[in-house]
Order: C-alpha cells, then structure tokens, then sequence
C-alpha cells in the first residue's frame, strides 16, 4: 500500500475529525481547557490535513 492510498484512507479523515472536534472544543461552555486548546487542535488537524 503506498503513502498515498494510506494517507486518502486514513490521515485525511482523521485530520478532518480532528478539526471538528477543535470546533466543537471552542463552542463548548463545560471545559475551560477544551476551550483553551481549541484552536491549536484545529491547526493540527489543519496541518494534517495538508
């Protein structure tokens, strides 16, 4: 399996999930931490996704 079949199947769509999960981490009210490091959570899986 080359590097691109690998990344198409599995780093993109995690990339993806983890971008949601830093959204949904900064519109969240519970977690002040969660809220903290919402945007380094999107740019990782921006940079990921990359």
């Amino acid at each position: 399996m080359s590097f691109r079949a690998v990344n198409e199947k599995y780093l993109l769509p995690a990339s993806q999930i983890l971008m949601v999960l830093g959204i949904v981490a900064l519109c969240q009210p519970w977690s002040l931490s969660l809220h903290s490091y919402g945007v380094t959570i999107i740019l990782i899986g921006l940079i990921g996704f990359n």
